[in-house]
């Protein structure tokens, strides 16, 4: 017990001296305010490092929808933006990543091999972080569709008539998706589409104005569905038309410059060949990308342009700047069509949207019944 406390004492002051070291340790280094304050700074000053595998959240947005609408300027009206800022967002995009995404050709944009992959990537991923969000919002109560269409019907035929369906059904959202490629249901959770074409195995008759576009990537679990007629119409300013020479007959038409969409190249030429009139070659003609540039350069009075009737008639024939100046009177080989999966339950909200979609083609001036039968597509 003697020695007891000397050694206690020792214990003691070696505890007191590493106290002291600990002490001294802490104030020669920065603490965790020090640590989080000098991150605020950063953060707030813009001393940043940021991934250099991460582009900008905007150029990707309009990357995506330039891609997916094959055009700046529908990308740019989609998203509010001017075309210039959309072409601007694709070359930070192109600059980031070092290589080109879309060729510039004349009046239309198409996606190189790595512009290919990329926005089938990119998309997948914006899906996802779209779900995300919705999830984390905790929107569970309302059903949400993806729809895919073509830019020009989309924007001249469906977009206007989407809020009766709104106001009819106000628990489904629909995301719409503009497109004319191939839809491939077997990929991503598309839940239906809407594209023009022919179907395997159904007879059109002859002498019909080809619709060249694919419609799906494959027929496998596809339902396909009847909506409307795709019946060719030529369209002129009503200037142009007082100013020119006289129409009476399909023949006449080769008086003026003939407006093509790339899309459909062989529409000017089987039209006429449907009206007993050969296409001119080194005829005078533009070329555009899509079916509303041709009409706003016929609106232009740049010539005559061709495009179907369904996307004139309740649209740009209402607005009186352009007319038809012959009768929208041949079918094509093809419709348009409302595609879907099989399994579709009768109450669901896809089933939902099908019927009023229905409805509105019914309803649409100028349809006509399907004059083609449906061939099993299993």
């Amino acid at each position: 017990m003697i020695h007891s406390a000397p050694r206690n004492r020792g214990r003691t002051q070696a505890r007191i001296i590493e106290h002291e070291k600990n002490r001294t340790a802490r104030r020669s280094s920065p603490t965790n305010d020090k640590i989080d304050s000098d991150a605020f700074q950063k953060l707030t000053h813009g001393d940043v490092v940021t991934s250099r595998s991460s582009p900008p959240a905007v150029a990707l947005r309009a990357f995506e929808a330039a891609a997916r609408n094959g055009s700046f300027t529908i990308a740019a009206t989609e998203l509010f933006l001017t075309q210039g800022a959309i072409s601007r967002q694709i070359r930070i995009l192109e600059e980031f990543i070092g290589k080109k995404l879309f060729e510039r050709l004349t009046r239309r944009v198409e996606l190189t091999a790595v512009g290919k992959e990329y926005y089938l990537d990119i998309q997948r991923a914006l899906l996802d972080i779209e779900r995300a969000t919705v999830k984390a919002m905790g929107s569970t109560s309302r059903a949400i569709l993806t729809v895919s269409v073509m830019p020009t019907l989309g924007a001249s035929w469906l977009m206007p008539k989407l809020a009766r369906f709104v106001e009819q059904y106000p628990d489904i959202d629909i995301r719409f998706l503009t497109s004319i490629e191939p839809v491939n249901f077997q990929a991503g959770d598309l839940d239906a589409a809407v594209r023009v074409g022919c179907l395997p195995g159904a007879d059109y008759g002859q002498r019909r104005p080809r619709i060249e576009l694919e419609m799906v990537t494959s027929w496998k679990g596809v339902h396909a569905e009847y909506l409307l007629p795709d019946i060719l119409v030529p369209v002129m300013s009503r200037k142009l038309l007082m100013q020119g020479a006289p129409i009476s007959t399909a023949a006449d038409l080769l008086h003026y410059p003939l407006i093509h969409t790339a899309s459909r190249k062989y529409a000017w030429g089987d039209w006429l060949a449907a009206h007993g009139v050969t296409l001119r070659e080194g005829g005078r003609q533009l070329d555009f990308g899509h079916f509303f540039m041709g009409l706003k350069a016929a609106a232009d009075s740049k010539g005559i342009a061709i495009a179907p009737s369904v996307v004139v008639q309740e649209s740009v024939l209402a607005q009186g700047d352009l007319v038809c100046p012959l009768p929208a009177d041949v079918r094509s080989a093809g419709n348009y069509y409302l595609l879907t999966r099989k399994a579709m339950g009768p109450t669901s909200p896809l089933a939902r949207f099908r019927d009023w979609l229905m409805h509105e083609a019914r309803d649409a001036e100028g349809y006509v019944q399907a004059d083609d039968e449906l061939p099993s597509l299993a």
